[in-house]
């Protein structure tokens, strides 16, 4: 679905903020948002706002029922409003739902409240790569090989069961405390055998991350997710996209007819072999891309052997770390009392010289027991 500028009438990517044709900021109405401590559907309380878009307002929120936290999307209602569009959701969910993995965050329902309609999915505790990025400038080229390889293994999944995703960007990618990566929102996730792919005129996917065949309007294939991935890892191990532009618009034309730049003329530390690889991703013949997510993780580990072991990330070994820090404190015990029923507390109690900031869950004035 194509959405309109509400001062133009031009019509918009879903994924952008501002409308390419006329500059107008695409605000989304304060009506519309959702209050810390608001409570819908009877089930789920807000906590937080995690961030908005051209589709909605993304909130960090309490499931009542299963007790436990999970992330809200609530869905613009100019989006909502179409019939057609809201059924493509729920296609497409059913389509998610399919995807059990590691590296791939768990969609859950679609819901409607008084005429808000909104997405469920697993909430993970951490920063996205968009966060990471901006945070470091660049990640190291262990940890983006790292990232990578650990994308490409949950995208295999998808793609295996005919699933591709078509708008991987850093903000749809979610690192937890131990480096582990996670793919979220397939919100626009399609099955490569399903008919009526793209809708004419329209383009799917974020601008700076689309593939050339996205922008034409071309069915997408398992290769339209391998490019997005390589403009990731470009923009992981240089700290830039390929491609700027003034608007959206440009920046995606350029995906179709401009060549990127050399990774290496970026970072000096990115081997030869990595810097062949990434703009192999980025192939605008899809003949010449790298053929599959299976492809590009056999060429990562042996681009991973020209760094040394000290370089390489190895999430599992910081969760073995954590895992054993646990145990060992397990004496550590908090345990507090509050008459507020269905808020939310952050404990900040200093146990044998040491401060946690977990949060912790408080309810009708039961107490809750902490180990850290």
């Amino acid at each position: 679905m194509s959405l309109k500028c509400p001062e133009c009438q031009s019509e918009i990517l879903e994924n952008t903020n501002f409308c390419s044709h006329c500059g107008a900021v695409i605000k989304i109405p304060s009506s519309f948002k959702l209050s810390r401590g608001q409570t819908i559907s009877g089930r789920y309380e807000i906590i937080e706002e995690l961030g908005s878009g051209g589709m909605g307002i993304v909130y960090r929120g309490y499931d009542k029922k299963t007790d436990e936290e999970l992330t809200l999307k609530l869905i613009r209602p100019e989006i909502a409003s179409d019939k057609k569009t809201i059924e493509r959701f729920r296609n497409e969910l059913k389509l998610a739902r399919k995807i059990a993995h590691r590296n791939v965050g768990k969609m859950y329902d679609i819901n409607e409240e008084k005429g808000m309609s909104y997405l469920t999915m697993e909430y993970i505790p951490g920063q996205n790569l968009e966060g990471l990025i901006k945070q470091t400038g660049r990640l190291t080229i262990g940890r983006a090989i790292s990232i990578t390889k650990q994308i490409c293994l949950g995208l295999g999944e998808a793609h295996r069961l005919g699933v591709i995703h078509r708008d991987l960007k850093p903000s749809n990618i979610m690192i937890d405390k131990n480096g582990n990566a996670q793919i979220m929102d397939f919100g626009v996730a399609r099955s490569v055998e399903a008919k009526g792919n793209t809708a004419e005129g329209s383009i799917v996917g974020t601008p700076a991350y689309i593939s050339p065949e996205l922008v034409e309007g071309i069915k997408a294939d398992q290769r339209s997710d391998v490019y997005s991935l390589g403009v990731l890892l470009f923009e992981m191990t240089t700290g830039k996209t390929p491609f700027q532009g003034e608007t959206p618009l440009r920046i995606a034309i350029k995906h179709k007819t401009e060549s990127p730049p050399d990774p290496k003329s970026l970072n000096n530390q990115i081997s030869e072999n990595l810097n062949n690889l990434i703009l192999k991703c980025l192939e605008k013949d899809r003949k010449k891309r790298v053929q599959s997510t299976e492809e590009f993780l056999s060429e990562l580990n042996l681009v991973e052997k020209d760094i040394t072991t000290d370089e390489r990330d190895k999430p599992e070994e910081k969760q073995e770390k954590r895992d054993g820090e646990k145990k060992k404190d397990k004496k550590n015990i908090c345990l507090y009392h509050t008459h507020s029923s269905g808020s939310f507390f952050s404990c900040r109690c200093s146990l044998n010289n040491k401060t946690s900031g977990r949060d912790l869950r408080f309810r009708g004035g039961s107490a809750l027991q902490y180990y850290w």
